[in-house]
Parts: C-alpha cells; structure tokens; sequence
C-alpha cells in the first residue's frame, strides 16, 4: 500500500512551491514527520515532512520545479522502491565485471547514463574519474527573487565538507540565507567571490574533483589512487590486491549508495594503513557512516525534526539536546554553528563565566570616554572608525527604494502638537498591572497605533495605495511599524491592527519587534501595509519628516513626549499655564492623491483621539 506526498498550502496567498533540494532519494526508508524535502515560496523556505513511514517509492517533482499546491510530490509505500530490481542486474554486471576486462570498460559508462533519476550528487562526485567534481548552484530563494549577493564565503579552498553543511551566506532584498554542500568533499573551486551579485542558477563554486587544476594537492591522490594502485600491482606478485579494487570499483560507481563508503575510505584514514589493509579499511568506516542515520533517532526533541542531518549527528556526538538550543538560522533554523556554541558554552562554563564577569568592568571604561546617555548609542561600532566597508544588501535596497519614493512621488509632511497628560496617566495607573497580566510593557505607541487605526478608518484617503493610474482604498488597517536594527531600518506588519485593542495591539507590536530584531521574522510578516508609524521619539526626537514607504499614500512619525509649561484652557474658559506632556505628529503624505486639507483632518482626528484620552477599557 503506498501514499502520496502533497505539496502543502504554506500561507494563505502562497498558491504555489519550488523544490528547492531532495532531503531523501528513491530507496530511501523514512519515519513520520522526517523532513524528505526542501520547499521555497515567495514567501518562507521550509521542509515538507513525511506523513508516514515507509520507503520512498518515487519522486515525481525535481529540483528547482515549480508545482502548486497540492500536487504530488512523492510516493511513499511499503517495502523496497521499484528501482531495487536494478540491483539483481546491477549484481550480474559487477560479475561480468571480474570476468572480463572488456565489460567493466561498459559498466562505467553506464552510471555516468543513470543520473537521469536525480540521485545523490555525491554518488555522482564520487564516482567520476574525470575530475570535475560537483557544482553547487545558486538555488531559488523565492519566487520573485531573481539574484542574490554573496555575502561572506564560510568554508576557504582546500577546506573538506560534510552533506548539508553551510559553505557560504547569500543575500537577497527579502531575506539572508545560508547555501549547504549538496555533498561531502573539498571545496575545490570558488566561482563567485564576496559581494558580487549572480542569477539564481549561476554556479557558485565546485565541490570534489580537481576543480580546473585548482585543487589542493591533497586532493589529487584521491582521485588518482584508485587508478594508479591497480597499475602499479597488476604485474607484481600482490595482484590479488590488484583485482579486488577492480571489483570493487562499478560497485562504488553503480549502486550510488556505496559511492560515500570510498569517500571516507580515502579521507578519514591516515596514510600509514594504505599498504597494511585495504579491505579493512571499508569494514572499519562503514559504522561511521551509520550514526548519521541513528543520530535523528537519538534526538527526539521536537527541535530536532527540522535541522539537517548534520546538525543531528553533532548535537548527538557533544550531548546537546536540540529542544534546548535556540536556533538563529531562517526561521529559527538551528545551524550547526548554533550547535557548536552550545557545546562550547557546555564544556567551558568557566571560561565562558570568567569574560562575562569581566565584561561589566570593561563596559564602563570603554562607555564612559562617549558620554552617550544610555539608549542612545550608535548601532556602528567603534572599532569602524576611519575604515571603508561595501553596503550590505539590506542597505542597498534601502537606499533604492528610498531614493525611487522621493523619484515617483510628490512628498510634504504636516505637523501638529498634541497633549498626551490624559493618556500618560491611564499608561501609569495600568503598565504595572499590564506586564503582570500580558507579559510585555504598556509603550504609548499601541495607544497612538489606535487612535491611528481608528482615524484610518474614518479617512481612507490616507489608508491607501497608488498602483498606476488607479487609487486603491483598502478594506483593512495593516499597520507597518518601523524597528530599528542593525542590520537596518525594517517595518513589519501588525495586520487587521483596526479590529484589535491596546492590549492586542501591544502584543503584537512587541512580537513583531522581537522578531525582526532576532532575525527570526518572515517575508510574509514584512509585506502587506496599508500605512506605516515611524517612532522617531524613542531616541528623544521631537519630530522628523518620512520618506514614503511606497506604494503606501501616508506615514506618521511620532516624536519624545516632552514634559513642559503650556497655555491651556479652564474650564470656566479663562487661560492658564500648565505642565503637560506634549509630543508632535508629523504626517508626510502624497500629495498626487492627499490634499493638504487631508492631511490635516486625519491629524486632528489623531489628535482629537488621544487628548480625550478614554483609553480605560
């Protein structure tokens, strides 16, 4: 009996997926919820996990193909795949092979013909004599991303890889990512140096093989041994040594699941036990290679469905338990790096313990020569004084599209004073009772998200977008809000903010931070504002004037509360001076569609909402 894998819905407006990379192949025995492949949408990459257990009976999507959601993507069934039957033949071959010289000459042309099944490129690496070894390709990162910027190369020449282990960060304008090894070996040859920009496809560098004569000298024994040793005992006294690496050769290139066994054969031993035992060697490695599939079993957190292979295998040889470990990959994807520093901090707690208690002495010396109040700090280091370094990605397409908001619109921006006395004390008489009760602090800005909503929906001028020649009015508030970072200003959505609360609002203003500054938030959590606030007073600004985040019409920066005399008016109508809390808000508006009147209506609408203060429920 046998099931189909579907591709699942990944988001609501996701209508379709792109293989990006097989996690499993055809022969393959798999477990419930074991990760079979990798899935990329415009909008998040993810691995698609099995539904049941069983063998892979066959792919019918390739890598790097576009299907939509709920097409077959694989069948899973029991016993072996019906590409097991090769092996009875693969058998007769490897037999012909010892009998005749001639035969064997054939039996290794025909792996290079097999490859039409998308196997595992390692077999493929392994098993060529030519030195090509195996190209790593720049692969789709979402559906509209079309290039990305190699950021930093993680692995030099000459460095040997593991499956699935990262070798360099790609960066592109909706999210940073990490490019594994499609197989085990030495990087041979880097094709594409740091920050240069390449279509997705282009070919990033060569792993195994000689790499066009830039291989390591290391790495040329490995592909000549296995050609060079039978030559050299054919005529010699020890040709039974000679023969057997004959026969052993279409078994390491024909059935693709012992190709690995000749790669660690020529890695991992040192030099010395070549002429002690060959046949050895093989039998001693083979259990090396087993863990890598026991190492999942072992770890049986829930954190541990969703890492590489890899990443399992050394959590298991340090003793880290996966549930405990914090992933900072996409998506809170723990990468091996992760891993290793929880090792570290596991073995080392002394040494780890021992700079962390030096490091409130050192902070003073090093702050106090700034004289910068606290929370105002650069998010620059000092150490860059008087260097030069390229725009990191996320900066470029900032600096882009700023520059084309100013190029295709007609921008101003309105200011008016607004008094916040009633809303700072209904924020001072709740925040205790608040982050006991919700878990996060009582800011003013969900006071302010409100009454915005609120006025939005009673002007939907503002709450708009120009695409062409059209005006679209939208039928829902999804408010952008700004979160500075260090790697850049990025405005995540809080959506349908119109049908939420202070408290709702507070909630989800304070997740969206954390993630975009944890660098755990979503391209689909980035996309889908309606209008954007800009809380320039948390460092103590009064007041500035946005750049547009296009296609949106309006922005509202919000500038400090500033406690200070003001004339305000009795109740008996006479005037007097007062100490309030006052702040500005400054709208900045497309003045192709928003009339200045516009403007200042929505602003006293704003302002109307949050003097009145009646924020109590």
């Amino acid at each position: 009996m046998s099931e189909r894998v579907a591709m699942p819905a990944l988001g609501e407006s996701v209508t379709e997926g792109t293989v990006t990379r097989w996690l499993k192949n055809v022969g393959d025995t798999v477990e419930v919820d074991e990760p079979l492949l990798e899935v990329s949408t415009d909008k998040v990459d993810t691995e698609i996990p099995s539904p049941v257990a069983g063998t892979i009976q066959e792919i019918l999507v390739e890598e790097d193909e576009t299907v939509e959601v709920g097409a077959d993507l694989a069948v899973i069934g029991d016993g072996d795949a019906p590409a097991s039957s090769d092996s009875g033949d693969d058998s007769a071959q490897e037999s012909a092979a010892e009998e005749s010289p001639a035969e064997e000459s054939a039996t290794e042309e025909a792996p290079a013909e097999e490859p039409a099944e998308q196997e595992a490129p390692a077999a493929e690496a392994s098993s060529s004599g030519d030195g090509e070894g195996t190209t790593v390709a720049m692969p789709a990162l979402g559906e509209s991303v079309t290039e990305g910027t190699v950021s930093r190369w993680l692995k030099a020449e000459g460095d040997t890889v593991e499956v699935d282990e990262p070798l360099l960060k790609v960066s592109t304008d909706k999210v940073d990512s990490e490019i594994p090894s499609p197989v085990a070996g030495t990087l041979t040859k880097i094709l594409v140096q740091e920050d240069e920009t390449v279509e997705v496809g282009a070919d990033l560098a060569i792993v195994g093989g000689s790499g066009g004569g830039s291989a390591p000298a290391t790495e040329e024994p490995k592909a000549e041994a296995p050609k060079e040793e039978p030559k050299a005992e054919e005529p010699k006294a020890e040709e039974p040594k000679a023969e057997e690496p004959k026969a052993e050769e279409p078994k390491a290139e024909e059935p693709k699941a012992e190709a690995p066994k000749e790669e660690p054969k020529q890695e991992a031993p040192k030099e010395e036990p070549k002429a002690e035992a060959p046949k050895a060697e093989p039998k001693q490695e083979a259990p090396k290679e087993a863990p890598k599939q026991e190492a999942p079993a072992a770890s049986g957190g829930d954190a541990a469905a969703y890492v590489t292979p890899l990443v399992r295998k050394l959590a298991a040889d340090n003793g880290i338990d996966l549930s405990q470990v914090e992933g900072t990959g996409i998506g809170g994807r723990i990468r091996k790096q992760d891993v290793l520093d929880a090792a570290k901090a596991k073995n080392q707690p002394q040494e780890a313990a021992a700079p962390a208690a030096a490091a409130p002495a050192a902070a003073p010396a090093a702050a106090a020569p700034a004289g910068v109040p606290a929370g105002l700090e650069s998010n620059v280091p000092q150490s860059k004084r008087g260097t030069r370094e390229k725009m990191s990605r996320l900066r470029k397409v900032i600096a882009e599209r700023m520059v084309e908001s100013l190029r295709v619109s007609a921008q101003l921006t309105t200011v008016v004073e607004v008094d916040m006395t009633k809303v700072a004390r209904v924020r001072d008489a709740a925040k205790a009772d608040f982050a006991q009760r919700e878990g996060t602090k009582l800011s003013f800005l969900p006071f302010i998200a409100q009454a915005t909503a609120e006025a939005l929906k009673a002007h939907p001028g503002i709450n708009a977008s120009v695409e062409g020649d059209e005006i679209v009015y939208h039928g829902q508030e999804n408010l952008s809000i700004a979160v500075d970072t260090e790697r850049g200003l990025l405005t995540p959505v809080v959506k349908n903010a119109g049908d939420l609360n202070v408290a709702g609002l507070a909630r989800a203003i304070a997740d969206v931070a954390d993630r975009t500054r944890n660098n755990k938030i979503t391209p689909d959590d980035l996309s889908g504002g309606t209008f954007t606030i800009t809380n320039t007073g948390s460092r103590g600004a009064l007041f500035d004037t946005p750049i547009l985040n296009q296609p949106q019409v309006a922005m509202l920066g919000t500038g400090a509360i500033v406690r200070r005399p003001v004339v305000i008016t009795t109740d008996d109508g006479g005037e007097t001076l007062a100490i309030r809390s006052m702040m500005y808000l400054a709208l900045t508006y497309d003045h192709r569609v928003v009339d200045g009147a516009d403007a200042a209506r929505f602003l006293g609408t704003v302002k109307a909402r949050l003097e009145e203060g009646r924020f109590e429920a």
